[in-house]
């Protein structure tokens, strides 16, 4: 009995004729799809579809139509092939020839111009990766539609041109070759001479190829390319040396807006965070129109076997001249690819890497109207991913560096500034402004044995090596005042301690002042310690200023140093101020020095509280050097007041309250 029931389609063939249908309808949701040309290939699809199950019903044990190619016997002589090679090559209508399934075999001279491309490029490709993205869907059905009926068809669309978009008509037929299944023959036809975008100057690899007539006009355009080349790498540089801030991600916006408006291309920037490829901004051509557009390519993270994944992971740069993949960049939020939502054909993608590290990956989207990436912008985009990822390092490793200097300096200063019974205490800190490292400077107040002691230090260098003496120093100080009320001998241990080994500087020093006091007889008695530091000044209440002795060798120089020792008594009223050799040295017009000018300064502020006069000296010293510190600056200021009632002798009581918050 025989089974009359209609077989369905072959596999390949019903799976091909999906494919077709879904390019389709992505096509028709494009923006620049031509509604008659979708139509048209939907019909043709349409017919292709009637013939093939009218074909499979009638013969249902005959093998598809085009499984089976029309073979013709016979070799044919090599001298009839060269004569029609020959033809083929120097005719002067661009022409493709492809396989039945739409795959280029060889392509003549005019086409390969008409490309951008050596006619060798294009080989192995589908012929629809140089066609616009919104007509590739119909081109294909009618390419299909030919090979199936070997019927002559046509279709306008636009080739995608080094220079851009060329609008052309399409004339689309079979070839008989004898021994071969029946190859396709696409000829073109430039649809208006005025449509064609403008020719631009020919990339430096064009110069070889710039021989015969126009040569020399080439030639000049190839020069032409490489000094905007070179200029924009320039611009980029400089750029990057004018980053004062170290902001990474200001830094990288800028690089990318100047790359966008000189290579009238897409730029996205994707970073690596906690081991993921994540978008971090993207910058569209200068087209208020694409701003809706841009956010939707920001709004989503590059997925994996994306473009950007792959060359983060590699580390190797892509480079997509004709993209046949609509999905190398992912999809959107609505599911639409991007690069569709884009119109755009070629890509570039770079990895941000410094040699030794991969920060993420820099890609570039032309829109097809803009024309397609050459190998010379590959280099050119190279060089510009790894000066931004050299930005990211400097910016990354100041970024560091600020917060190690900030948890340094911390260290260096009391958390909690004691309050004692008949002194007030005030202090501040600047930072130098010509070198933001962290500094040497330091100052402490701690409880001796018998009454309360003072420090203010300067480490003889900058950086994390400087700030661990600096702490040494003032822990040491700290310590051996705990048990020794004497400062001479306190700088004598401390000296010991910076001598050693793990705190030595490579031809560093410290300097410090250390005063001891200490109620006696109803008066407060000081005895200030010096190694090699900034004298101190006693400020009387009534004004006069005495600069004390100062003197000593600084710490960690020699074994056998001697700290300067110097006594003397404080009234009420009475100020003793303490600084560091940044305030001296703070330099002010005509290269005049703020220490000039110190003792003045403070006479007139006899009477201020502690708070006021060290926020007084602080912006007088500000104003005097306009803000241009060449140095570090600490000052630190005690005042006597007024004892507690029923305190007569001995310490002073002691509570502890927190550091006021320093001036800025």
């Amino acid at each position: 009995m025989t089974d009359r029931t209609a077989r369905p389609p072959a596999p390949t063939q019903l799976t091909q004729l999906e494919e077709r249908y879904a390019a389709l309808q992505q096509a028709a949701r494009s923006p620049g799809a031509e509604p008659g040309d979708v139509l048209e290939a939907a019909f043709t699809e349409l017919e292709g579809a009637i013939d093939l199950l009218r074909t499979d019903r009638a013969a249902p044990g005959a093998p598809a139509a085009d499984s089976a190619a029309d073979q013709r016997p016979g070799g044919g002589d090599s001298a009839e092939r060269s004569l029609l090679r020959a033809a083929f090559q120097d005719t002067p209508v661009p022409l493709f020839l492809l396989t039945r399934d739409g795959t280029v075999q060889r392509v003549n001279k005019a086409a390969g111009d008409l490309i951008g491309a050596k006619p060798g490029y294009a080989t192995g490709r589908p012929f629809t990766a140089f066609v616009n993205l919104p007509s590739r869907a119909a081109v294909n059905s009618q390419l299909t539609a030919v090979a199936r009926t070997g019927k002559r068809r046509a279709i306008r669309c636009s080739l995608l041109s080094a220079d851009g978009l060329v609008p052309s008509e399409l004339i689309i037929g079979t070839v008989a070759v004898r021994g071969e299944a029946d190859p396709l023959m696409v000829a073109v036809r430039a649809t208006t001479d005025a449509a064609k975008p403008a020719r631009k100057a020919p990339a430096p690899e064009a110069a070889d190829d710039a021989d015969g007539p126009g040569g020399d006009e080439a030639r000049l355009g190839a020069v032409q390319a490489i000094t905007r080349r070179l200029d924009l790498v320039t611009a980029v540089a400089r750029l990057l040396l004018e980053n004062q801030g170290f902001s990474e991600s200001r830094t990288l916006q800028r690089c990318a807006r100047l790359i966008a408006a000189e290579l009238k291309t897409w730029v996205i920037v994707d970073l690596e965070r906690r081991h993921r490829v994540r978008r971090q901004f993207v910058l569209g051509p200068d087209d208020a129109g694409l701003a809706e557009l841009t956010s939707a390519i920001a709004a989503v993270d590059p997925p994996p076997g994306s473009i950007p994944c792959t060359v983060h992971e590699s580390g190797r740069p892509a480079l997509i001249a004709h993209a046949e993949d609509t999905g190398v960049l992912g999809d959107g939020l609505d599911g639409e690819p991007l690069l569709v939502k884009m119109d755009a054909t070629s890509v570039l993608s770079v990895p941000l890497a410094d040699g030794e590290n991969r920060y993420g990956v820099l890609t570039l989207v032309r829109r097809a109207a803009d024309g397609h990436f050459k190998v010379a912008d590959l280099a050119l985009v190279e060089e510009l991913g790894e000066q931004m990822a050299l930005a990211i390092r400097v910016d990354r490793t100041f970024r560091r560096r600020s917060d190690t200097a900030d948890a340094l300096h911390a260290s260096l200063l009391p958390r909690r500034m004691p309050e004692i019974g008949g002194l007030k205490i005030a202090a501040t800190y600047l930072a130098a402004a010509e070198d933001p490292e962290v500094g040497g400077d330091f100052y402490d107040v701690y409880q001796t044995p018998d009454g309360w002691g003072l420090a203010v230090g300067d480490v003889c260098g900058k950086g994390e090596e400087a700030a661990a003496v600096t702490a040494a120093a003032r822990h040491a100080i700290r310590v051996l005042a705990r048990r020794n009320a004497d400062p001479g001998g306190v700088l004598a241990g401390a000296n010991e301690i910076v001598l050693a080994e793990e705190f030595a500087l490579d031809g560093g020093f410290v300097t410090a002042n250390v005063a001891h006091l200490s109620w006696l007889d109803g008066k407060w008695r000081v005895v200030l310690g010096s190694a090699g530091h900034p004298a101190a000044i006693l400020l009387r209440a009534d004004g006069a200023v005495r600069t004390m002795n100062g003197g000593g060798l600084p710490l960690g120089l020699f074994p056998d140093a001697s700290p300067a020792t110097q006594e003397l008594t404080m009234d009420a009223g009475d100020v003793l101020f303490l600084y560091t050799d940044g305030v001296a040295q703070a330099r002010g017009p005509n290269n005049t020095y703020f220490g000039d000018r110190l003792a003045d300064e403070l006479a007139g502020l006899a009477g201020s509280t502690a708070a006021d006069l060290v926020a007084s000296m602080r912006r007088a010293m500000l104003a005097f050097s306009a803000g241009n510190l060449i140095d570090d600056v600490t000052m630190l200021a005690v005042r006597v007041g007024r004892l507690p009632k029923g305190t007569s002798s001995g310490a002073a009581t002691v509570t502890a309250k927190k550091t006021p918050t320093p001036l800025t």
